[in-house]
């Protein structure tokens, strides 16, 4: 009897303070939701996050700090790290972003931009940005970021 793996998210998060903590559990509660079905959500901290994760993915999250005009290093490591072991492995991958900034995110968006744009994967969700405290309306963004790459994967 055949059956169908399950398709699997992987979420890869630079959790750094509480504004990051409330948006990183807003993405999970969505790509939780119950009305998601054959989704495997898979989180993985940016420095512990390997090639082998991201082979194992069918889509991302990605969740970063900006500091000093750009994504957190632990972001960036990631990237170092799984980026040519994975370069043409996951072409078309869909993927969601979510940044926080206490002055501007625009640098380490473009950054993320440029890197996934050489991986191959492709947003299917527009990028959740937060500058300051994180308000109810940007966490409902989180929520729906995380629910829209999921439902992007299920079954």
């Amino acid at each position: 009897m055949y059956r169908r793996r399950m398709a699997v998210l992987l979420v890869v998060h630079h959790t750094s303070s509480p504004s990051m903590q409330a948006m990183l559990d807003a993405a999970l509660a969505g790509a939780g939701a119950d009305e998601i079905t054959g989704v495997d959500v898979v989180v993985r901290p940016a420095l512990a996050a390997t090639a082998v994760d991201v082979l194992g993915a069918d889509g991302f999250v990605l969740g970063t700090s900006a500091n000093i005009g750009y994504m957190s290093g632990a972001l960036k490591h990631f990237f170092d790290v799984v980026y040519y072991p994975t370069l043409s492995a996951k072409i078309g991958a869909p993927f969601g972003l979510y940044v926080h900034g206490n002055s501007d995110t625009g640098g380490a968006v473009r950054a993320v931009e440029s890197i996934t744009k050489g991986l191959g994967w492709r947003a299917v969700h527009k990028h959740v940005t937060v500058l300051d405290k994180p308000a109810r309306a940007d966490l409902d963004a989180c929520w729906d970021l995380g629910a829209t790459v999921a439902a992007t994967l299920a079954s």
